[in-house]
């Protein structure tokens, strides 16, 4: 795996790069980075080209231009893909990542030959306390407080548990090692931009449900954790029953991140998928008749 960069609209962004072959863009959540993948990037690369890249703000990437929402974010995806020679990819999103990766597909549907949903945010109200919270005025001075000390706590508390026999969950040291990222000030901001562009204090602001129904015909997997405390399975199971033909695996025991805690089972169900699927080819007549057929039964 090679980290690299490249200068976009005059900002530098970071990505991890591996492999060669139909490429696979791997995009993290919420407070995260490339190595919220990197459990699962060299098994994926024996068979694909595979880029994870940082979003604006987080991880190695600069910080945008101000404009953290989802169709900003998509945008800077294309243009990344674009600047690197890549024409189609199959999309995997997690959490925030899969908001992204939905709206990438329903704006750049030429480029999208399948879409992995992986915890995905976007399709329904419901979202942990703790992100809603995170949504309030002065959310700020409470984050900068609190975590500049958040890896070495959870590291302490990490190293407590293995004493008494006790195995920490998987995506303990992934959360804690996120939020202390946000203790520079340039991260914090762009978090809470991006938090805030899709979830207020009632809960996800976003909802992807109108528009489901123009992943017809495009291969679909969603992959969730039984045990998701940050977004419920039953959003997973909801968005299963609205796209037809798509593919619904839920991991017992697992969480909010089933490609860290469970790498060798997300792997295995991504590449099953990706071997028993065809890219979905573009045809811009059969997309523009089917957003009027839709315009038709709204105006009906």
């Amino acid at each position: 795996m090679d980290i690299k960069s490249v200068k976009l609209h005059g900002r530098s962004v970071t990505y991890a790069h591996a492999g060669e072959g139909p490429v696979l863009l791997l995009i993290h959540g919420m407070a995260g980075d490339f190595q919220n993948w990197q459990a699962v990037i060299e098994p994926l690369s024996r068979h694909h080209t595979v880029l994870a890249p940082d979003m604006p703000g987080h991880g190695g990437s600069a910080p945008g231009g101000g404009d953290y929402s989802l169709g900003a974010l998509a945008s800077g995806l294309r243009d990344l893909l674009a600047t690197l020679g890549h024409e189609r990819v199959t999309l995997v999103g997690h959490s925030l990542g899969g908001g992204v990766a939905m709206q990438f597909s329903y704006q750049f549907p030429e480029m999208t030959e399948r879409l992995v949903l992986v915890s995905s945010g976007g399709l329904g109200p419901e979202v942990s306390l703790v992100l809603r919270a995170a949504a309030l005025p002065g959310a700020d001075r409470f984050i900068a407080t609190t975590a500049g000390g958040a890896g070495a706590v959870g590291s302490a508390i990490g190293r407590g548990l293995s004493l008494v026999g006790i195995r920490p969950p998987a995506d303990a040291a992934e959360v804690g090692r996120g939020y202390a990222s946000l203790a520079d000030s340039d991260r914090r901001a762009a978090f809470l931009a991006t938090l805030r562009s899709v979830v207020g204090t009632g809960g996800q602001r976003v909802h992807a449900g109108d528009r489901l129904y123009l992943a017809e015909g495009l291969p679909v997997l969603i992959i969730w954790g039984a045990r998701d405390p940050i977004i419920p399975v039953h959003h997973g199971e909801q968005a299963h029953e609205a796209i037809p033909g798509s593919r619904l695996e839920i991991f017992d025991g697992v969480g909010h991140l089933p490609q860290i805690e469970a790498p060798a089972r997300f792997v295995a169900v991504l590449e099953d998928f990706l071997t028993d699927t065809e890219p979905r080819p573009f045809d811009a007549g059969e997309w523009r008749a089917r957003l009027q057929t839709t315009a038709d039964d709204t105006e009906g």
